[in-house]
């Protein structure tokens, strides 16, 4: 049997969109993803702020879409993805993070998966009997759940970058699938987030014609993360269709044991998903990175005030007196507070600090003035990034009315508030 391949290179502002088309044909991208299907581009927005490390980067998605109609897959088949969650509003995000402006420039659709009449179907209409080996979603989801009926047969490949996670240690291709594919009560499956990425990746598997990955290591994030975390530069690409394996190799790259410190990552190679142990992947373009260790202190060591209440309630003292307020109507107070603390409070007070070393760099350059500047003649990448913008972090009073809209959308848009509403509706229909 074939070893996992993972594509793993070096890159910079210079060659950046050259690196990412050898990237992704390194990691035979075009043997996966169907030019005759649809293909997603699931985009990651794990802050509606920019901050490095946290969402797909305007390269990222840029390197990806070029490199295909470089490829010959046709833009009317290739469409951005976006999903919602309570906390994090994809609009504000795909503006803040310059994702939009990239879609926009090369005439992509952009699907907003919980907008628009976008259909849902019962998960087990969609992959049948798959449904009895689910580890964990089944419990969680005892009357079943719904997944986007535009997934099954469309290709898909996920855009995430390199950083650590207060639930998973690691986030990365199979953590990115979290938000497409499960209902907005996805929360209730935060005690089981190991088992229920397994599921997810089963799921992927049965409905998508082809997936691949494609994460950006330009900036990675170490500590608490998706969000509060402390970034860095450090200029790879990874990519691979095997989504357990460039997990993996993200894991170790930052530092830790994938198997050992990555329950999600052993779990899926215990299933035979994909390769968890890096020794048995094999590592093309080049393959000395894979040696580096970059010694992240991960997610545990020094948590955000929210993120040890986090883990409390789920698996600490206040699971018991506190958990089960998430599945009632009680729930959108854990919306509120979250949004609070990390959009009027943590953003505010710590983000400009820990943001200004990234921002002089040629990455925080390019950001900063992306749809200024612009490819050269060979379209290898940025050659000139233009000059740094220390005020991209935005604190004021705009900052803090914005946040209370925030504050305002996660309860409008609780699905439980929802919920109520169509029983309201209902009602007065009768």
């Amino acid at each position: 049997m074939a070893k996992s391949k993972v594509a793993l290179i070096r890159t910079s502002p210079k060659t950046v969109l050259e690196d990412y088309h050898r990237l992704m044909n390194l990691a035979g991208y075009q043997e996966v993803v169907d030019k005759s299907a649809d293909t997603a581009l699931k985009v990651n927005i794990s802050w509606h702020f920019f901050y490095p490390g946290s969402s797909t980067v305007p390269w990222q998605l840029e390197g990806v879409i070029r490199a295909m109609k470089q490829d010959g897959y046709k833009t009317d088949l290739i469409h951005a993805c976006h999903n919602r969650t309570v906390v994090i509003d994809a609009h504000l995000g795909e503006r803040e993070n310059k994702q939009i402006d990239v879609v926009k420039a090369h005439g992509l659709r952009n699907v907003h998966l919980y907008e628009g009449g976008e259909e849902w179907i019962n998960v087990k209409d969609a992959v049948g009997d798959l449904t009895k080996k689910f580890l964990c979603l089944n419990e969680v989801f005892p009357k079943g759940f719904s997944i986007p009926k535009r997934f099954i047969g469309e290709n898909i490949i996920h855009l995430p970058t390199v950083k650590t996670h207060i639930f998973t240690t690691t986030t990365g291709a199979m953590k990115n699938a979290f938000g497409g594919l499960l209902n907005e009560h996805r929360h209730w499956t935060h005690p089981k987030i190991h088992e229920t990425l397994v599921d997810l990746l089963m799921i992927q598997k049965k409905i998508h014609r082809g997936v691949f990955a494609v994460m950006d290591g330009t900036f990675a994030g170490d500590g608490p993360g998706p969000r509060c975390m402390i970034p860095h530069v450090k200029n790879v690409l990874i990519a691979s269709s095997d989504q357990v394996a460039i997990d993996a190799v993200a894991a170790k790259l930052m530092g830790f044991d994938p198997m050992a410190d990555c329950k999600f990552i052993r779990l899926a190679h215990e299933q035979g998903l994909g390769c968890g142990d890096v020794r048995d992947i094999e590592i093309v373009g080049d393959p000395e990175l894979a040696n580096e260790n970059w010694n992240f202190e991960g997610p545990f060591k020094n948590m955000t005030f929210a993120s040890k209440n986090q883990h409390r309630i789920y698996w600490g003292p206040l699971k018991a007196p506190i958990e089960w307020s998430l599945k009632t109507w009680l729930a959108p107070w854990a919306y509120v507070a979250s949004v609070s603390y990390h959009d009027m409070f943590w953003y505010p007070r710590f983000a400009k600090e820990k943001i200004a070393p990234i921002l002089e760099s040629d990455w925080g350059k390019l950001f900063a003035n992306w749809g200024h500047v612009h490819p050269d003649a060979e379209g290898r990448g940025y050659p000139d990034v233009g000059q740094a913008n220390p005020e991209l972090v935005r604190i004021g009073m705009k900052h803090f009315l914005e946040g209370a809209r925030l504050v305002g959308m996660a309860v409008a848009e609780s699905p439980e508030i929802q919920a109520r509403k169509r029983r309201a509706a209902l009602h007065g229909t009768h």
